[in-house]
């Protein structure tokens, strides 16, 4: 299959990405005081060595009071900039290209680490500022059960957090990221304010669709004129939620967003009540979100990232070859196995020559593959496919 789509070239403007594999944002909760630490140096170099074409740092966060946790990672300030660079230089030395998500996590701000049960985080002397760190929203609608009330935000606070955006968008193109995504997914900011399950707004924001949308415009706009012209801007959105917004609202909105600069939507779900993206009413099957790309992609013209339980590298194929998307972003299945990339190449028979990793990877696995090895590799099984998984 040396015509695997999954690992052609893809060109986003001026940015030329090896493969169509992603690296979906992961949030590890290791940030500190905002900073990111050795960990986000090794979990990202570990995917970038991996072979994947766009390893996506996790999301991080546009201002101070829209820090989901105390591990996460900030970019509103220019103390910040150097000590991401560090990733960025090394993410690109292995072969990849940097992405960052930039993000605000309203009302689900101030909460406790996912495995010690999220809600509310309670109060603590050792958090400095704990007064400012103020939980908005559209509206003063909680998450849900256990996570704090928000403040409804004034349209001062709209502005203030619009131009947060764009700051921040002008910090991560000094670090030197490659391709930028706005986190619009996942019961977050924006996406409570698209959403009529969170925004019950009365004025310019709230309502009617092109109400809600505007936050999400605003912020694009401004993050475009911030972001160079050259540099792509992805947009991850929850195609369809459990509060109202439905599949053709994402239609829609991608319509409106491709001439305003939005050059791919990422199409994840779910996320706006208390319920995870992957617990909705979805049916959890192999690429369960992949049909919300394809339908994204065909009816708004607009390049997409499928995710979700894609797991195999001739189902990942699959979906390139019959047109669903323009990408995959893999994620948990990479905590499983940050080779997946190259195992993929292997089995779809596009690498002997191990040229994807790293040479100080690539040569030794070339060599042992010149070898007369008889044996199968340790993540291949017999009869493995995308149809009978």
């Amino acid at each position: 299959m040396a015509n695997s789509p999954l690992f052609s070239p893809i060109t986003f403007r001026g940015v030329t990405i090896k493969n169509r594999i992603m690296v979906a944002p992961m949030w590890q909760y290791c940030g500190v005081d905002w900073l990111p630490t050795d960990w986000h140096l090794m979990n990202l170099g570990r995917f970038a060595a991996g072979g994947a074409g766009l390893v996506f740092q996790e999301g991080t966060t546009v201002e101070r009071r829209g820090c989901g946790t105390v591990g996460d990672l900030g970019l509103w300030d220019d103390r910040f900039v150097e000590p991401l660079r560090r990733i960025v230089d090394f993410v690109k030395a292995c072969g990849a290209v940097p992405g960052i998500q930039l993000m605000h996590a309203g009302r689900k701000a101030r909460q406790r680490f996912p495995w010690d049960g999220r809600g509310s985080l309670p109060r603590s002397p050792e958090i400095a500022d704990w007064d400012e760190w103020d939980v908005v929203a559209p509206s003063a609608i909680p998450q849900d059960d256990g996570y704090p009330m928000p403040r409804e935000m004034t349209r001062d606070d709209i502005d203030r957090c619009v131009e947060a955006w764009g700051s921040a968008a002008a910090r991560a193109d000094r670090a030197g990221y490659e391709v930028m995504e706005l986190h619009a997914a996942h019961g977050y900011l924006i996406h409570e304010f698209l959403s009529p399950g969170a925004n019950r707004r009365t004025d310019g924001y709230g309502g009617s669709f092109e109400n809600r949308i505007r936050f999400a415009v605003e912020v694009v706009e401004r993050v475009r004129a911030s972001w160079p012209a050259h540099k792509p801007l992805f947009l991850r959105v929850s195609t369809e939620d459990d509060g109202g917004w439905e599949v053709e609202d994402s239609v829609r909105l991608a319509r409106i967003l491709k001439p305003l600069g939005v050059d791919a939507f990422d199409c994840s779900s779910g996320g706006i009540t208390g319920a995870s993206p992957i617990e909705t009413k979805i049916s959890l099957t192999y690429g369960y979100q992949v049909g919300f790309a394809e339908r994204v992609r065909r009816e708004a013209d607009m390049p997409t990232v499928a995710v979700g339980l894609i797991i195999h590298a001739d189902q990942a194929d699959a979906i390139l070859r019959d047109g669903q998307a323009d990408m995959v972003a893999i994620a948990r299945e990479l905590l499983y196995n940050p080779n997946w990339p190259i195992d993929a190449a292997q089995k779809l028979g596009v690498d002997e020559a191990f040229a994807l990793p790293p040479v100080q990877h690539g040569h030794f696995l070339h060599r042992r593959a010149l070898s007369g090895f008889t044996g199968s590799l340790s993540t291949w099984t017999a009869g493995m496919s995308a149809a009978g998984e």
